[in-house]
């Protein structure tokens, strides 16, 4: 497979998971607005800064926005072009990286993909939005459930369904390690917190209504809310779909699938850093989180999930060249390959089997190629 089909893969599928993340966060704050009462101005602020916070724009929303108000956070994770993180704009670009790979993904899929992005790029969006937030967000999230169910039912599983799942999983983690992290501030700097408010209590069961958890944490733990619950759920649980176990298991079974490595051995830094995540995962428990603190252990976490899409990228998409003459000349094969429409350029991705070091990401979206 190209690298350049699998990089638009990952992306296509990695954009998708984002933009429905973004509205599952955004949907349920809103609606937890309904339960909370004294909402001045100050703590309407304290409300929506951290849902910002947690997606890491907080630089470019106060570059943008005065004051984190409601209607301006709304704006800015939802329509906001200029925000690479906003629903619209994730939806954009995996539309876009679709359409390079149209021939690599099922007429069901791209039907539904290209629905999406004219629903957000015209009035009918903007006029869902207007008349009821939550339908709007049903609608992204609806369709954004649809386009899995079309990828699992329709799609072959070879190098490019896996790099898909790649994506997909190292994106749910992110987010989930994310989405626990905002409401940081309200639990001691390190230790298990202890009994909470019924406010409190409000916020977290809307952090786990935001991963859609709610009802399998009921299933197990009943209707008691409190954080070292919710904490351990979401990041343990080996059973849930969304709990970053749960993800970074896949992640490792998705980047062993495509190199044709089994468990215990690894051929890349991408796979060796995965594993090792698996084991750590596997292995800890939520007494040494809350002794770490909260906050810095999730900072921590996400700063591996980012050398993972960081090796994945060196390994599989990024090929350096020794001197300009050889990148003129793949530039030239590559080039006479798409005008005959042959395959055979050295730039291969499952046939990467060469040890490589892990390079930053800063988990901004790589360039289409």
């Amino acid at each position: 497979m190209l690298s350049r089909v699998a990089n638009c893969l990952y992306w296509m599928s990695r954009y998708v998971e984002r933009a429905e993340n973004i509205a599952r966060i955004v949907d349920v704050n809103l609606q937890l607005l309904l339960d909370l009462r004294n909402l001045d101005e100050k703590r309407l602020e304290e409300h929506w800064l951290p849902i910002v916070q947690t997606t890491g724009d907080e630089e470019l929303f106060f570059q943008l926005h005065k004051q984190a108000r409601g209607k301006l956070v709304t704006e800015f994770l939802v329509f906001q072009m200029e925000n690479p993180n906003s629903i619209i704009t994730s939806i954009c670009q995996a539309r876009e990286n679709a359409r390079m790979v149209r021939d690599q993904i099922t007429l069901e899929y791209w039907e539904e993909l290209n629905r999406l992005y004219w629903f957000m790029r015209t009035s009918q969006g903007r006029q869902a939005w207007k008349e009821s937030p939550t339908d709007f967000f049903q609608q992204i999230k609806g369709s954004s459930l649809l386009l899995m169910g079309l990828s699992r039912a329709t799609s072959i599983r070879n190098e490019g369904w896996y790099f898909s799942e790649a994506g997909k999983f190292l994106e749910r983690a992110d987010k989930t390690s994310r989405i626990l992290d905002v409401r940081y501030m309200t639990l001691p700097e390190k230790g298990v917190p202890g009994a909470i408010t019924q406010a409190e209590a409000l916020e977290w069961s809307a952090i786990l209504r935001s991963c859609s958890g709610w009802d399998a944490y009921k299933s197990i733990h009943g209707a008691e809310v409190h954080p070292k619950l919710v904490v351990e759920f979401l990041l343990f649980n080996a059973d849930f779909p969304r709990s970053v176990r749960f993800c970074v298991n896949e992640l490792n079974v998705a980047l062993r699938r495509i190199s044709g490595v089994p468990e215990g051995k690894f051929c890349n830094d991408a796979e060796k850093l995965a594993g090792r995540l698996v084991a750590e995962m596997q292995f800890s428990t939520i007494d040494e989180v809350f002794d770490q603190g909260l906050h810095g252990y999730l900072d921590q976490l996400q700063f591996k999930l980012n050398a993972i899409g960081g090796a994945l990228f060196n390994a599989y998409i990024f090929q350096p060249f020794t001197n300009l003459e050889e990148e003129i000349m793949v530039q030239q094969e590559e080039q006479q390959q798409q005008q005959s429409g042959e395959s055979r350029t050295p730039i291969l991705c499952a046939s990467a089997r060469h040890d490589v070091h892990a390079g930053p990401d800063d988990g901004a979206p790589l360039p289409i190629r």
